[in-house]
């Protein structure tokens, strides 16, 4: 019975992350751009403190919160894709399955949120956003699979 309940337990992160991106998914565009573009504030901040050029007007605010979104694609589905390449090792799924299925799920989950977007307002579904989580998520499967790796051979 334990067994079952710890196989069954290794899902509940990658369900609760997955709840997380259909949230944000579900924001209209005026409150994903609003999201963005606190985000993109507190960046530039950080950046003024390190970089002071940057405060004189030599980034281009648009471009640094397309940025910003397209890098919250990506590292979204990073975590998703360690979240479910360690959900499926609990499972009992490792090595190249467990990377090819990891990565299958992250692409399969993309598609749904980009469809799902198409029925929020000012919202739209696009491929490469699709094609950016997916690599997301294989990034997140690889580092996944690297830190398994360095626990088995340590250096």
């Amino acid at each position: 019975m334990k067994k079952t309940s710890t196989k069954i337990a290794a899902w509940i992160p990658v369900i609760l992350w997955m709840m997380l991106i259909f949230f944000l998914s579900a924001q209209s565009a005026a409150e994903s751009s609003g999201l963005s573009s606190k985000v993109t504030e507190l960046m530039l901040g950080l950046i003024n403190k390190v970089v002071p050029a940057f405060s004189s007007g030599l980034v281009d605010y648009a471009y640094l919160n397309h940025v910003v979104r397209k890098l919250a694609h990506f590292l979204l589905y990073l975590v998703l894709g360690l979240l479910s390449a360690r959900a499926l090792r609990k499972n009992g799924i490792t090595g190249g399955k467990q990377l090819v299925l990891a990565v299958i799920f992250c692409a399969l989950y993309a598609v749904t949120d980009e469809l799902h977007q198409m029925f929020v307002p000012g919202r739209s579904g696009q491929i490469s956003d699709v094609v950016l989580d997916t690599m997301g998520g294989l990034a997140g499967v690889i580092l996944y699979h690297s830190r398994q790796a360095d626990k088995r051979n340590p250096s």
